[in-house]
């Protein structure tokens, strides 16, 4: 094929030449994508058969063909930054230093994204509210953190812990509220339940 194009670039005036050497590409860039475009309708009409036929749900469709649109669209994109000189290991050094530096900033802020959920999961289930008595059980027998709630916060629950001599307050991360067995009691107006 690359002798093919040589000769026909060696036979062109030098004004076509010059041109030669961006049309090609672009050309051929515009060629993958239509057949990304066509592939990716042959595809829609496959699973519109099938959905058809044996009557799949529509969340299962749109899955279906949002996976095949990353998988083909993908590949065009792929396919025609090759085409245009990128290399194959440049893409791939890239894509696996972005997914790296992504992977550690993701289990950098875990913590604090899984107290932000369990907070929400907190304030829309009410497991127990701001003056209920509760307690965080290591375990059925165990005795564990015990004290009265006093704020409810996007990262931390406060809890007044009272002891025998004196009174001290204990934050403790959403997250392990819905790691541990939780005890609540009602409060002294039996409207705690």
């Amino acid at each position: 094929m690359n002798r093919v194009l040589q000769s026909i670039h060696d036979n062109l005036p030098q004004w076509v030449a010059d041109w030669f050497d961006v049309l090609v590409p672009v050309t051929e860039v515009v060629l993958i994508f239509l057949l990304a475009l066509a592939i990716m309708r042959v595809a829609r009409r496959l699973i519109a058969r099938v959905e058809r036929d044996y009557g799949l749900p529509a969340t299962a469709i749109m899955l279906t063909q949002r996976v095949l649109g990353f998988f083909i669209y993908g590949g065009a994109v792929l396919w025609a930054l090759e085409r245009m000189g990128v290399s194959g290991t440049v893409l791939w050094s890239a894509f696996t230093g972005f997914a790296a530096v992504g992977a550690v900033a993701f289990f950098a802020v875990w913590s604090v994204l899984s107290n932000l959920f369990c907070a929400i999961l907190i304030f829309t289930t009410g497991p127990f509210r701001v003056g209920d008595m509760i307690e965080v059980l290591e375990g059925g027998d165990k005795p564990g953190v015990k004290g009265r709630v006093l704020d409810i916060n996007l990262v931390y629950t406060t809890l007044l812990e009272e002891g025998q001599e004196e009174k001290t307050i204990l934050q403790l991360p959403n997250s392990l509220f819905f790691q541990r067995m939780v005890r609540r009691w009602s409060d002294e107006r039996g409207t705690g339940f």
